[in-house]
């Protein structure tokens, strides 16, 4: 088909050239143009602002310098918003370690998280070390609760190991029954691993889910501080041959979502006790479901419980009837 197209158009062109005056051929070449060119026209009406537009843009002095300006800008602008979003969440979290650290009265030095550790320990790694009067076994909390403890400390860094590793154990009191105990992380591995367990001393202890926990003094309130917010109780699990009731608790800090925290360099000269804690959510009102009494409606007409006595009826006269404070038993 190829080879036959190519043999008819180089015998057009011959008898073109050869007798160019043709009226066959010139008919051919009008109806041609009158049926291509009205597509032609109508394909640059539709495409000619584009291609005018890439052609101006391509021809203008400096306009892919221009493009190349405007996009920096675009991802700048996108990365100041990143980083104003970042600073506000950054300010709230100082500003309620701030909260905290004054209604407790310890004195903290404020850092960032910089690095989460990858081993088999659950650690992160702050920007503040023994140049900022940081040392091993401090207290470390956010504005909500207790974090973990330093371990190591640089010049500039300090490793926490947090509240949730398996190998963390913290001494705890609950209040405000004040019982003691200490509560264990439950590491990576475990389901759930954001939950702490809960051990109380005391045999006859009664736990109840809802019950708040804040930590109790160490010796020299090293590696713990006490009255530190740690965790409230979500469930209570009394399994057989235990030796000491049991239950998991909920942390206050939120572990998957640390920014700025606190380490408390100086103990508070009193015991906070359960002042720092947070105010419990109020219980709310259990419904009653009572009997509609229908003004002027007899005794009769009032439906009673089977078996239950009929009410005794009361003469019309009588004080009894005629008192207001009157109630339907």
């Amino acid at each position: 088909m190829l080879g036959v197209l190519l043999v008819a158009a180089l015998g057009l062109i011959t008898v073109n050239y050869s007798d160019g005056s043709s009226s066959v051929l010139g008919g051919l070449r009008y109806a041609a143009g009158s049926v291509f060119g009205g597509v032609e026209h109508a394909a640059s009406v539709i495409t000619g602002p584009v291609t005018g537009y890439f052609n101006s843009r391509g021809s203008r002095p400096g306009g892919g310098a221009q493009l190349t300006r405007l996009e920096d800008q675009v991802i700048a602008l996108r990365a100041a918003l990143s980083q104003a979003q970042l600073s506000r969440l950054d300010y709230r979290q100082l500003s309620m370690l701030l909260q905290l650290s004054g209604k407790g009265g310890y004195r903290v030095v404020a850092a960032s998280v910089i690095a989460t550790g990858q081993g088999y320990q659950q650690t992160v790694t702050l920007d503040a070390g023994s140049s900022d009067g940081v040392a091993p076994q401090q207290t470390v909390l956010d504005g909500q609760g207790l974090v973990g403890e330093v371990v190591a400390v640089t010049a500039q860094t300090a490793t926490v190991l947090l509240a949730t590793d398996g190998s963390s154990v913290v001494g705890v009191r609950l209040a405000p029954s004040g019982d003691i105990g200490w509560v264990r992380g439950q590491g990576r591995t475990a389901a759930g691993s954001q939950l702490l367990t809960l051990h109380v001393l005391d045999r006859a202890a009664v736990l109840r889910p809802g019950e708040q926990l804040v930590t109790s003094a160490s010796v020299r309130d090293r590696p713990y501080v006490p009255g530190v917010p740690v965790g409230v109780i979500s469930k209570v699990e009394n399994s057989r041959g235990a030796l000491t009731p049991l239950a998991l608790v909920r942390p206050y800090a939120d572990f998957s979502a640390l920014g700025v925290v606190g380490i408390v360099i100086e103990a508070p000269r009193r015991d906070p006790r359960f002042s720092v804690l947070p105010p419990r959510p109020a219980a709310r009102p259990t419904p009653t479901v009572g009997v509609p009494v229908t003004p002027g409606a007899s005794p009769a007409s009032t439906p009673t419980a089977p078996n239950s006595p009929a009410p005794s009826s009361t003469a019309p006269n009588s004080p009894a009837a005629n008192s207001p404070d009157r109630r339907l038993r």
